[in-house]
């Protein structure tokens, strides 16, 4: 029996194709790294979780939103050239895949469930935040799209203007002028005044 050792096969091809230095090594899949980078996509899934529903109010659309986040985060992984902005880049891929689903959900009609959310988030606050925590809710749902986006990127999860603006794809002035609106927006909501519903 002949023995192969795992240098041959690149010996044996060399030796009939001149293959420059390196090649090998250059074409062989980064395991260890691949492996890394999918392992962080699946410890991002809790923040990616609490974002989703943040938007959609809804955990079952939630888990779908994230569930379809993570497809294509995981196809398309090796598109994100800067390890470092990880969650950036699956916070773009989430946000993009909820104004889709949005725009399709206008045309049918579709109403976010705000106070099943608002109920939900009620019993997960200590009881003498509850009225707090469902105006919030409340208020966060009467909010447009944009606003609430901008809010929860920057209130909730601590990204910088120009963060948000890379994740949502938007200039940094943008970012800074829909975020007074909302704040603006979200303290009327809650102190009471009566606003109509923007889209």
């Amino acid at each position: 029996m002949i023995q192969i050792s795992a240098k041959q096969p690149r010996d044996l091809l060399t030796f009939f194709v001149p293959v420059p230095e390196g090649w090998f090594d250059a074409m062989a899949p980064a395991a260890s790294e691949d492996t890394d980078l999918r392992t962080a996509i699946a410890n991002e899934m809790p923040v990616l979780r609490r974002h989703a529903l943040s938007l959609v109010y809804s955990r079952a659309d939630a888990e779908d939103l994230v569930q379809d986040c993570l497809e294509i985060a995981l196809n398309k992984h090796a598109s994100l050239r800067d390890h470092s902005r990880l969650r950036a880049w699956l916070f773009s891929i989430l946000n993009n895949l909820f104004l889709m689903r949005l725009r399709a959900e206008k045309k049918l009609g579709t109403e976010i469930p705000v106070e099943e959310f608002a109920d939900s988030l009620v019993a997960s606050v200590p009881p003498a935040d509850r009225d707090t925590a469902r105006d919030l809710a409340r208020a966060m749902g009467m909010l447009s799209v944009e606003h609430r986006q901008i809010l929860l990127l920057i209130n909730v999860e601590g990204y910088g203007y120009r963060e948000v603006a890379r994740i949502l794809d938007i200039p940094v002035g943008t970012v800074m002028s829909r975020l007074a609106r909302a704040r603006q927006r979200l303290r009327a909501l809650l102190e009471g005044e009566t606003l109509r519903v923007v889209d």
